[in-house]
């Protein structure tokens, strides 16, 4: 790859255009020289799957960066995220216990395995559709026409929350994503301002409606739980209903895209699924380790923790410092998963990925996105038995959500 790096130039180099194109083979130069490498006198990048795995698992550690990190804000954006943290209800995500505990326990009653299943049949019948007219044509846009639909009209369902806005809520949901990145600047966080000011107000409006209409939706199911006579609060349930909506399609349309390209790379894994229903039940998290949509994840020492170098040096990370565990660099270490970089649907461990990070902060939607993956994928490679590039692919031009944006293919 052009840029990448070698040896002792391993380094850690997300505003670089081709690390964010390809971070792969620096994860690799990363693991193998400098597993534990210091960004800056506040920050440090961890690429080691057991290092990774500690760290999400430890109670030494936050999530809530803003409470607890002590890294000077020194510029602009920094300064300006802040300014919006203080400004609205913490996410679950970037809550620790107890809040999390007791968030986590609420919400945690509407993504039952009953539930899930209930829209599996629901979410046949919409990649069915999908198909149908793809076939007529020969041809689809990966993307626009399956990627993202099946995910958004999913979580849509479970939401039990309208749909001809669609177009405005992919729009949000991409600005208010783009706020996640390291290339992030003050005019992505003032869309991101002007983007949450009018999904806040369409959510409201219709969590409000439904306070008077109860149903067997999931807002529906916030709206009553309970837990040792504890309730969500407005501010709470708003912030949980915008993260389901974004989180609930954003990066399942992504491990679709990122799934169904490296299948059409390696096409003799994709004609053995193909013919395997017995793989159905562990492709996608093999799919998930070579390439998810989540690359990382910080969390804060609450204590001074050491890991080892590459030479099995202790180094010490001071509490209120930045530990990036990187879960793409996890996903690829050879200690773990032989041949990483080699795609293998029947990987007998690839359940051990880190992509929905671990510990506390698991992924509450990872069965969620398994189920819609599989079926959306099975459903595809199943019903056309030639599928094939009809153009070059491209990828957003994103790190921390990592996505192929454009995937025209012909179908027969």
């Amino acid at each position: 790859m052009s840029g990448s790096p070698s040896g002792a130039q391993a380094r850690w180099s997300p505003l670089d255009p081709d690390f964010r194109a390809d971070p792969y083979p620096w994860y690799r130069e990363l693991r193998a020289h400098d597993p534990v490498h210091r960004v800056d006198d506040h920050t440090v990048v961890l690429t080691r799957h057991s290092d990774v795995l500690h760290t999400l698992r430890s109670t030494d550690f936050a999530r809530d960066i803003e409470e607890h990190s002590t890294a000077p804000l020194t510029n602009p954006v920094m300064v300006r995220r802040r300014e919006r943290q203080e400004a609205r209800s913490k996410s679950i995500l970037n809550l620790d216990p107890p809040d999390h505990t007791r968030l986590r326990r609420l919400v945690t009653q509407a993504f039952t395995p009953r539930a899930i299943d209930r829209l599996r049949a629901q979410t046949e019948q919409m990649v069915d559709a999908v198909l149908d007219t793809a076939a007529e044509r020969g041809s689809m846009e990966v993307i626009d026409e399956l990627a993202f639909p099946i995910p958004f009209n999913v979580i849509s369902a479970m939401l039990d929350m309208p749909t001809d806005r669609a177009d405005e809520l992919r729009d949000w949901s991409q600005i208010l994503t783009a706020t996640l990145e390291p290339t992030t600047t003050v005019d992505d966080l003032d869309r991101a301002e002007t983007a949450i000011g009018q999904l806040i107000p369409y959510l409201f409006d219709i969590v409000e409606a439904r306070r008077a209409n109860l149903g067997e939706d999931v807002v529906s199911a916030l709206l009553t739980a309970e837990s040792e006579g504890d309730r969500l609060d407005m501010a709470e349930l708003m912030s949980f209903v915008v993260l389901l909506y974004v989180a609930g399609h954003e990066t399942t349309v992504n491990l679709i895209g990122n799934g169904l390209l490296a299948l059409l790379n390696h096409p003799e894994e994709l004609a053995r699924w193909r013919s395997s229903p017995d793989l159905d039940a562990t492709a996608v998290d093999e799919l998930l380790r070579f390439n998810g949509p989540v690359q990382n994840t910080v969390r804060v020492p609450l204590v001074p923790v050491t890991y080892d170098d590459v030479h099995g040096n202790p180094i010490t990370i001071e509490p209120g410092q930045l530990v990036t565990t990187c879960l793409g660099a996890a996903n690829h270490d050879p200690e773990v998963f032989t041949e990483p970089e080699r795609l293998n649907l029947g990987r007998a461990n690839a359940q051990r990925h880190l992509a929905f990070a671990s510990g506390i902060h698991y992924c509450l939607g990872a069965s969620l996105a398994r189920m819609e993956a599989t079926v959306v994928l099975t459903k595809l490679i199943r019903r056309f038995p030639n599928i094939e590039l009809a153009g070059v692919p491209t990828w957003r031009d994103r790190y921390t959500i990592r996505g192929v944006d454009h995937l025209p293919v012909t179908l027969n």
